[in-house]
């Protein structure tokens, strides 16, 4: 059986009377995008320095790459790649003096050096620029640089935390196929913690929610949506009157629906037939004119969770 490349059990971190985070249990295999989720404040950057051994739990244990995070922290962090907070990047220094820079930490040869940089600068889409001054740079570019000196020692594991917070859409959509990119030809396991539902969507096998530093929810997105609401009808039309609605919301296999501007969205009890409700609609007076049928989308599943965590 392939060893995970992070195994936590019951992972307790107390700030005085604050538990960031609380009894986390889970598994992230290895070769793999896992999306660690959770709003602002949820324990997410807590749990990265616990797995980094740059804090101690309270109570529990884990393990990264079959290492101790209290006894082998230095040995972890020798073999994983980090992208926390700040960025690592030299801003007086080029892009290829940046890399040279860690290279060198790392103690890559002369030969590995050079060509780890050509290799990577050029995955980036960055390498005819690299003797330009990273300061320079746009953040989306420095994200990117910061993503290669993350990989320069060719880590099993990498570790982001919220990588395109604070990007526009179009650089955080380049950082995404850069990262989805990189992970292809490098065969690295990632860790990343997100709040964007589209970036977890895009990137992720498997996903965990975490609120108020406890897990609620782990598993492949599309076990998520099914636990969280099943199908969604959307209709287009007209007509739509109170009365039908009502109607419509007494049946048993309806989650809850809602209305905007001549557009219906209802939300199921799984995977249900919804030609009897869009049946009930018609006979109602509704001027039905699209019938779209699809899943509830992963944001959709988060607030679910969250809510339902709150109401527990």
């Amino acid at each position: 059986m392939t060893q995970p490349a992070i195994r936590t059990e019951h992972v307790t971190r107390d700030f005085g009377t604050i538990r960031a985070v609380n009894d986390l249990t889970m598994e992230v295999p290895a070769g793999i995008i896992f999306g660690f989720l959770g709003p602002n404040g949820a324990g997410k950057t807590t749990t990265i320095r616990l797995l980094l051994g740059l804090l101690e739990p309270t109570a529990g244990r884990a393990e990264v790459l079959g290492l101790d995070t209290c006894t082998e922290a230095q040995a972890i962090r020798a073999r994983t790649g980090a992208l926390l907070e700040h960025d690592g990047i030299y801003e007086h220094l080029s892009a290829a003096d940046n890399l040279e820079f860690y290279a060198r930490i790392w103690h890559l040869s002369e030969r590995e050096r050079q060509a780890r940089i050509k290799t990577l600068l050029g995955e980036m889409g960055l390498w005819e620029r690299r003797d330009e001054q990273a300061g320079k740079w746009s953040r989306g570019m420095k994200q990117k640089l910061a993503l290669a000196r993350a990989m320069l020692h060719r880590p099993p594991l990498l570790l982001l935390d919220e990588p395109t917070a604070g990007l526009d859409v179009p650089s955080a959509n380049a950082v995404r196929d850069d990262l989805a990119a990189l992970v292809a030809s490098e065969g690295v396991t990632v860790f990343l913690t997100t709040h964007n539902m589209t970036e977890a969507e895009r990137l992720c096998q498997q996903i965990a929610v975490i609120h108020h530093g406890r897990l609620v929810a782990l598993g492949h997105p599309d076990a998520l949506r099914a636990r969280s609401g099943g199908t969604r009808i959307e209709i287009s039309g007209r007509g739509f009157a109170d009365s039908v609605l009502a109607q419509l919301r007494a049946q048993p296999q309806v989650a809850s629906i809602t209305t905007s501007n001549g557009h219906v969205v209802i939300d199921l009890h799984g995977d249900t037939d919804a030609a009897p409700l869009v049946s009930l609609l018609v006979s109602g007076g509704a001027q039905v004119e699209e019938v779209r049928r699809g899943k509830a989308s992963l944001e959709d599943v988060f607030l679910t969770l969250v809510q339902e965590e709150q109401h527990a």
